[in-house]
């Protein structure tokens, strides 16, 4: 497994070695030891998640607030997606700013978003399977998150704003300029 920094201190890309042969592919996924290793963290993850989700369709820009803040690992397991993280680190040099890869099955690269980021994707295949690791439980209390349309993060999202299909709980998330305290 190989890293990529991005220009987002701690998110990083990571690109495992992957075998193929005419019988089809293998890679290894995590390792942990690997993973604190490249990323230079001592990340424990608790929880896995997973989504099915059709072409157009955004999740995000999602968090956990304070002390149930969220790391996450994410994936695409079959389709293609482009995932973004979100700075909301307070303080930090980039705070507000975006990093987006695009994440498929045939790349099988990875995106580590550490706590203090939102997050979220966008389908570009007709379906895409998602997971994601978490190094810390939902909690329903604690759920915030930004507007993906927000002017000031200028997220190009590649497809077209009337092609998008997002839920009414993402739709009305506010605007950064809104946050009257910060998440993190």
């Amino acid at each position: 497994m190989t890293i990529e920094l991005t220009p987002l201190e701690g998110c990083v890309l990571l690109k495992p070695r992957v075998f193929n042969d005419d019988r089809g592919y293998f890679f290894e996924s995590y390792n942990q030891q690997t993973f604190n290793e490249l990323t230079g963290t001592n990340t424990t993850f608790v929880q896995d998640n997973q989504s099915y989700s059709s072409k157009g369709t955004l999740r995000g820009l999602h968090l956990q607030k304070g002390e149930h803040a969220q790391a996450k690992l994410v994936r695409v397991v079959k389709g293609e997606v482009l995932d973004v993280a979100v700075d909301l680190r307070p303080g930090s040099a980039t705070y507000g700013q975006y990093y987006g890869a695009r994440l498929s099955e045939e790349n099988q690269h990875q995106l580590f978003v550490p706590r203090g980021f939102a997050h979220g994707f966008v389908v570009l295949s007709d379906t895409a399977i998602f997971a994601y690791k978490c190094d810390n439980f939902y909690n329903k209390a604690s759920e915030g998150g930004l507007h993906y349309a927000d002017p000031s993060l200028n997220i190009d999202w590649i497809l077209p704003a009337d092609s998008l299909q997002t839920s009414e709980k993402d739709r009305i998330l506010p605007y950064l300029a809104d946050v009257q305290e910060p998440f993190f």
